[in-house]
């Protein structure tokens, strides 16, 4: 079982989670003041993993910054699609 959800999105007062891949939401109030978009939580506590959240953190940066290693840049000049 899962025991960790990243905080995909909050929505007004509903915060969108993703737990194995699925979207789930809770009450924004459940979980801790000040908790942001891909904040780690831990289910059971529904506290911010603040390890998780870094590693993940870097995981992500690592990825965008393989991403765009060696593409060209954009033509120069302006021109609309």
């Amino acid at each position: 079982m899962t025991t960790r959800a990243t905080l995909d999105r909050i929505e007004e007062d509903v915060a969108v989670l993703v737990v194995d891949g699925r979207q789930v939401t809770r009450p924004l109030s459940e979980l801790p003041a000040g908790v942001r978009e891909g904040d780690v939580l831990d289910l059971a506590t529904l506290e911010v993993d603040r390890e998780a959240t870094e590693a993940l953190r870097e995981e992500v940066r690592r990825a965008r910054e393989k991403a765009t290693r060696g593409k060209k840049p954009p033509p120069a000049g302006n021109f609309d699609l």
